[in-house]
């Protein structure tokens, strides 16, 4: 949901070298079941769960007004919750119905909320990026997505730079070429298709039937109209795939030649995800299955020219996401990996955080209790952090070991004016079995994720997290 920090990282770093897949040598499955226990996915630091409700609306918008001094961009997150159909295997938060006249009160409590953020806010500020999640976007009429950058630019200015970065989540079973024209005229420059997966008794088990055609009509006329980054979904671990059945949905995938792909893994928690009660748990691949999988979809991929650039994204070497991080410029942020600077992101919207410097904010993840605080005349805060120097640092180290696959210790060292060896001491202590069994190499200042190490980078980078023993762990996904 918006883009972070810069690192400055020498150029004879780990992250500057061509992406390796692990060879039949490194590929070690005992390795990968023995670490592959539940963490953080890092889309922020410190995670969620460490929010908490004594930080309320007063202390969002004196962040906001804080921030203005410091002329960052600004990166706008706009939640759009609605979709016609649930997906059974979906974690988001989204309200099903087919009735778009349904949005007309959200989007106008949209524009209450983003009056009441401008005011705190220099709005001269260049809008740098712009991200429309769900939930299905793309569930808004033409009308009421025209309506909705039309409010968004009253409040906050949109840029019309060449290298604004303004995307839209879209499924392709509800978006046709005169979406696509229209989002373009709208200042729109990147998409994300949802896919998931292309074999049809995979689609019918998730209740999700979308058919190639669908896709590829949409990411011709895309190509044609020259959207400057496409970007495909795909989830592995779902029921009924099989490494065989993935390698055939993943080789008509390469055949569509996306700037972009994530490929991530199930997570099925159905005491917490009510659509996913749907789904059999007998008819989810096991264990061996899912390593054999990922395994496949990263040879795949690679031979087919992508980079994997970390956890479930792959890029091709010419798109803006390798480029960062060959330039160790790559952020992690709340929508995974972005290329762009340093910016301050504001949510808008039902369950939106915003991350504006060292503060977090989120708004409540019920609809009824969004619509009552603004139509009380205030926002909608009901829980964040302040984070500390210890946190800023820390979220700083993991964030770099996220995006570049190494730290730099004499760089975070200057940085922050430390001893970076031994602020870290009992990280790095931690991290010493990960080295033996062949996941880190240290060198002087500078510590690498080897290939295999890359597919646990969230389990290097729960060495630094101070907070992970004050949680339950079980609250987070599995690693691979």
């Amino acid at each position: 949901m918006s883009a972070h920090a810069t690192a400055a990282l020498s150029s004879t770093s780990f992250s500057s070298t061509p992406t390796e897949v692990p060879s039949a040598t490194a590929w070690n499955e005992a390795l990968l079941r023995r670490y592959d226990k539940s963490g953080p996915r890092y889309t922020s630091y410190p995670t969620a769960l460490a929010f908490h409700e004594q930080f309320g609306t007063a202390d969002f918008t004196q962040a906001l007004e804080r921030s203005n001094a410091s002329r960052r961009p600004l990166s706008l997150y706009v939640h759009v919750p609605f979709c016609r159909k649930i997906c059974f295997y979906c974690a988001c938060n989204k309200i099903a119905t087919k009735n778009t006249a349904l949005a007309e009160p959200y989007l106008s409590r949209l524009d209450r909320e983003m009056v009441l953020t401008a005011r705190h806010l220099d709005t001269s500020r260049p809008v740098q990026q712009l991200h429309w999640g769900g939930g299905t976007p793309t569930f808004l009429s033409l009308a009421q997505m025209g309506d909705l950058i039309d409010r968004l630019d009253a409040r906050f200015g949109l840029s019309g730079s060449a290298d604004r970065d303004y995307a839209i989540e879209i499924d392709p079973r509800e978006a046709d070429v005169f979406t696509l024209r229209h989002l373009q005229s709208l200042g729109f420059n990147r998409l994300s298709l949802g896919v998931q997966d292309l074999n049809p008794q995979v689609q019918k088990a998730i209740n999700r039937v979308q058919p190639r055609v669908l896709t590829e009509t949409l990411m011709e006329e895309a190509h044609r109209l020259g959207f400057r980054s496409l970007n495909l979904d795909l989830i592995y671990g779902l029921p009924f795939q099989t490494e065989k059945s993935f390698a055939e949905t993943l080789g008509q995938i390469i055949e569509l030649n996306p700037a972009r792909l994530s490929v991530f893994n199930y997570a099925h928690m159905p005491t917490r995800f009510a659509p996913q009660r749907r789904i059999n748990e007998a008819d989810l691949p096991n264990a061996d299955e899912k390593l054999a999988i990922l395994h496949t979809t990263i040879e795949m991929l690679t031979n087919a020219g992508y980079v994997h650039i970390g956890m479930d994204h792959f890029a091709r070497p010419d798109d803006s996401l390798a480029i960062a991080q060959r330039n160790g410029t790559l952020q992690r942020n709340f929508q995974g990996y972005s290329s762009h600077a340093q910016c301050d992101l504001v949510g808008l919207g039902v369950s939106a955080i915003s991350r504006i410097d060292d503060v977090y904010a989120q708004n409540p993840t019920q609809l009824d209790q969004y619509e009552t605080s603004l139509d009380q005349g205030r926002l909608a805060t009901v829980k964040g952090l302040r984070l500390n120097k210890d946190d800023l640092i820390r979220r700083d180290v993991i964030e770099r070991l996220m995006c570049d696959m190494c730290i730099d210790l004499a760089a975070i060292g200057k940085r922050w004016n430390i001893d970076a060896s031994d602020y870290f001491s009992t990280a790095l202590e931690q991290l010493r079995n990960a080295e033996q069994d062949g996941l880190v190499t240290f060198h002087q200042q500078m510590i690498s994720a080897t290939p295999i190490g890359r597919l646990l980078i969230r389990h290097l980078a729960m060495a630094f997290d101070a907070r992970l023993a004050d949680q339950s762990t079980q609250r987070y996904s599995k690693i691979v």
